[in-house]
Formats: structure tokens, C-alpha cells, sequence
């Protein structure tokens, strides 16, 4: 990063030509990763009477993805950074491929549940491996924008997923094959393919970089190495002590409490906007708007963060904009006004994402990283398995899904109060092990 508020003419070159050579193709394979880790809710409208799932079973076996998930983030981002990011994200993407399309062979709820347990252990590494990689490669003022990019492959599976989904049920029939089947199998094979793609077009780390001239890979390095946070140990940590690390613990607990409500949403929206009276397709085509909102919010609150260099207010003030968002909802019982109060929501739970996950990945250095982002990300996502059960729970208590949204607003709440506190939390820790401190 230059010294000065504008970017010298080598800055602008170097960050403009390793966005257009990496963002594209993170861009998608996070489209299809989102899409292959969800598509099991569409799978559902045919494929638990085909195979007598009970919801019960298919919540179970939804959810387990989450825990495969978790057990295997923290090993796959170490052999990352150990074998190179190029060849490690090209594996995952082709394995989890391969196990995704053999959902097309599920018989019943044993294979059902063994499947998604080991399509999750398949896709573990891949976010935080990414979110590693990023650091490889762009500076802190352009982090959060390009993060926040990424994290646009939520919503274009979610915009994108529903209609294609719906057309490949359709193919029912076909060849002897469900339409679910069909589902599974078309959806898997882009993984495949781009896989076998990211291990000619990746690139490791800047030094071997030869589609940057000389000057752009110097200027790079250096910049990556100057402005590295003071390690807060002098060695690699292990499973057992990254998971036991305050710190770790720390920024995990803040990313289960931001990344829940996103979550919750992909989970329960359809069913709330269909309690509005939609039809089916008109639920499909209301319950993307949101998704509008909050796509513009990831470009335009990266590109501010980065802009002021500034994080922690701005993924607070998302984090609250969230809160207040879903609350609004359990207070009207007009379907206007909670489905604006939904994109307002929207808004705040996907904004957060590039200065959260900016943040996130700049406080620890780069002896720490592989490890620490590997473990705050895996104990970070069992949001995906504990709070949308305690959505759906409350409905089942209730009958409605208000205090669920209410149970949302409050993590979102939570996880804006830690934002605000991060900087006393950074300090304490450094007077502890006696470092300086880096927020």
C-alpha cells in the first residue's frame, strides 16, 4: 500500500491486473459451492418421499454437512499453506464435486446422512482457504472490497439457484433418472470443471507470479510484508492450542453471532414470504429481492471500508442495521412493511461480510493465519447447524415464526457489541503476552 491517500500508478496497475486474473474465477467456484452446499433444501420437494425422509431425518442430514464441515476446516487450510493454495483449492473443488453428484445414489436416511457428512468434510478449506489466500495477494486497503465480492457467490447461487433447481426437477424421468437426481448431478459437474481449471489459472503467492512485471510483483511483496501484524507467538500453533487460543475464540463467537442471521434467512425466508399469501412462483421471485439489496450493500460497504480503512464501525453499524431489521419484522404484521424491514435486514447481514471477514483475516499474522482463519471459520459456521434448528424450533413451540426472527436480531445484536469491543479485547490480550497490540 502506497504511504500516500492515492495510489501510485504501479499500485493501481498491479491490484487491477491480479483482480481481473483472480477474483472472476473465486467468484464463481464460491457460486458453486454455495449452490452444491444448499441445493439439498430443493432436492427436499421431491426427494423425501422418493427416499421416506421424515423432516426430522432430513434436518438432521442437512445440518451434519456443518459438522464434517467444522472437523476438517482447521487440517485442510494447514495443508494449504503447506502444499500451495493452487493444487489444495483445485482438490477440494473436484473432490466435493464428485461427492456431491453421488447424492444422485442416496437410497434412504442412512446415505442420505453419510453423504452430506462427507460432501462436508469434502468443501472443508475451501472459504477459509480463500479467505487465506486473498491475504496472499491483496493489500489491506483493497481487502474488504474484494472480500465482500467474493462473498456476492451467496447471493448469485440464491438468486440463481432457485429457477435453475426448479427446471432440473423438472427433469424427472429422464434416462430412468428423478428429477432430483438430475439436480444433484447437473449441479455437481461444475466443480469438477472449474477444479481441473484453477490448477492451470491459480497462481500460489505474488514471487511466482509471471503475468506481473517485475516492478508489480516487488512492489507487491513489499507492500504484503510491511504492513503484516506482529505475530503474538513465535511458532505455528496446533489443533489444541488454535482451539483453546482467546483470541481465536474470541473472533469465532463473533462469527457465529454475524453469520447466523444470513443463515437463518436462506433457511426460513421462502416459507415466511409464502405466509404472505404468494404463490409459489411469486415466493420464489419475492424472496430474491432481498437478496438484491444486499448484494449492492457487499460491493458498496467493502469499497467505503476500504476507502476509510476503517472496519470495525463499519461491520458494527452492519451488524445493529441487521438486528434492527429483523426485529421490525416481529413488531408489524403487515407483509410490506416486513418485507422492506427484510431487505433493510439484508442490508446489514451481508454489508458486514467484506469488513468483518477483512478484519478477521488481518488480525492475526502470517505465521498464525492458516490455522487461526481455519478455526474461527470452522467454529464460526456451526451457525449453519445450531440456529436455523432453533428457528424452526420456535415455529414448531409457537406457531409463527416471530420470535425465531427475534432469536436472529438478538445474535446479530450480540455481534455488534463484540465488534465495538474488539479494540479493548486486542489490547488486553496484548498486555497479557506482552506484544504490541494490532487492530
Amino acid at each position: 500500500m502506497s504511504d500516500t491517500a492515492h495510489p501510485t500508478a504501479i499500485e493501481t496497475a498491479t491490484i487491477r491486473k491480479v483482480s481481473w486474473r483472480l477474483m472472476p474465477i473465486l467468484l464463481i467456484a464460491y457460486s458453486i459451492a454455495y449452490l452444491d452446499r444448499v441445493n439439498v433444501g430443493f432436492a427436499a420437494l421431491t426427494a423425501n418421499k422418493d427416499l421416506h425422509l421424515t423432516s426430522a431425518v432430513y434436518g438432521w442430514g442437512a445440518g451434519i454437512f456443518f459438522v464434517g464441515y467444522f472437523l476438517f476446516e482447521f487440517p485442510s487450510n494447514i495443508i494449504l499453506e503447506r502444499v500451495g493454495a493452487r493444487f489444495w483449492i483445485a482438490r477440494i473443488m473436484i473432490t466435493w464435486g464428485i461427492i456431491s453428484a453421488g447424492m444422485a445414489l442416496i437410497t434412504g436416511a442412512w446415505s442420505f446422512t453419510f453423504v452430506r457428512f462427507v460432501l462436508g468434510v469434502a468443501e472443508a478449506g475451501f472459504f477459509p482457504g480463500v479467505i487465506l489466500y486473498m491475504t496472499y495477494w491483496f493489500p489491506r486497503r483493497y481487502r474488504a472490497r474484494y472480500v465482500g465480492l467474493f462473498m456476492l457467490g451467496t447471493m448469485i447461487a440464491t438468486a440463481l439457484g432457485s429457477p435453475i433447481s426448479g427446471l432440473l426437477l423438472g427433469m424427472d424421468g429422464l434416462l430412468g433418472l428423478k428429477g432430483w437426481q438430475w439436480l444433484y448431478i447437473m449441479e455437481a459437474a461444475p466443480a469438477v470443471l472449474l477444479g481441473l481449471f484453477v490448477l492451470v489459472w491459480l497462481t500460489d503467492k505474488p514471487a511466482s507470479a509471471t503475468w506481473l512485471t517485475a516492478a508489480e510483483r516487488t512492489w507487491l511483496i513489499e507492500t504484503l510484508e510491511r504492513e503484516a501484524p506482529p505475530s503474538q507467538t513465535n511458532r505455528h500453533l496446533g489443533f489444541l492450542a488454535t482451539i483453546r487460543d482467546t483470541r481465536v475464540l474470541f473472533y469465532a463467537l463473533i462469527f457465529f453471532t454475524v453469520t447466523a442471521p444470513s443463515y437463518g434467512l436462506v433457511l426460513w425466508l421462502p416459507q415466511i414470504v409464502k405466509n404472505f399469501g404468494l404463490s409459489n412462483a411469486q415466493t420464489g421471485f419475492a424472496s430474491a429481492v432481498p437478496y438484491l439489496f444486499g448484494s449492492a450493500a457487499m460491493i458498496l460497504v467493502g469499497r467505503r471500508s476500504d476507502r476509510q480503512r476503517e472496519r470495525k464501525l463499519h461491520a458494527a453499524a452492519c451488524a445493529f442495521l441487521g438486528a434492527a431489521g429483523l426485529g421490525v419484522c416481529v413488531l408489524t404484521a403487515s407483509p410490506w412493511l416486513q418485507m422492506i424491514a427484510i431487505c433493510f435486514a439484508t442490508v446489514g447481514i451481508y454489508g458486514i461480510k467484506g469488513p468483518w471477514l477483512s478484519m478477521m483475516s488481518e488480525a492475526f499474522s502470517s505465521r498464525e493465519a492458516a490455522g487461526a482463519i481455519a478455526m474461527v471459520s470452522a467454529l464460526g459456521n456451526l451457525s449453519g447447524f445450531l440456529p436455523p434448528y432453533i428457528v424452526g424450533w420456535i415455529k414448531d413451540l409457537t406457531g409463527n415464526y416471530g420470535l425465531g426472527l427475534l432469536f436472529l436480531a438478538v445474535l446479530s445484536f450480540l455481534g455488534g457489541v463484540q465488534l465495538l469491543t474488539r479494540d479493548v479485547f486486542e489490547r488486553w490480550i496484548a498486555a497479557r503476552n506482552g506484544t504490541t497490540v494490532h487492530v
